[in-house]
């Protein structure tokens, strides 16, 4: 976090964004997924790449239904954090999620 200048907050923020994701890959990704972070123009990055394939075009997009038990991952992560990018297709799924300081 403080090597992207985040403050205590927005590295949590950030760790529960990219926490999810990885608990995500390794529940509907095919139980294993290639997660790596960086520092790009003064924000913390982080990717996680698996062999799972979402349907759902609007995914992480809209708030998970009171009491619903499944999808709250990818919202969690794009609520966390400034920006949240998911692309999916026959080979499997990236999603990035990014943290600006504010």
């Amino acid at each position: 976090g403080r090597l992207a200048g985040l403050g205590p907050t927005e590295t949590g923020q950030f760790v529960l964004g990219v926490h999810e994701l990885a608990a995500n890959s390794v529940r509907h990704g095919g139980g294993i997924g290639v997660l790596r972070a960086w520092v790009e123009d003064g924000a913390a990055v982080c990717e996680v790449r698996d062999t799972g394939h979402i349907e759902d075009s609007l995914a992480g997009r809209r708030a998970p239904r009171p009491g619903q038990l499944g999808g709250w991952g990818l919202w969690l992560a794009n609520a966390a954090c400034s920006l949240m990018q998911l692309r999916t297709g026959p080979a499997g799924t990236v999603v990035r999620v990014r943290r600006n300081p504010d």
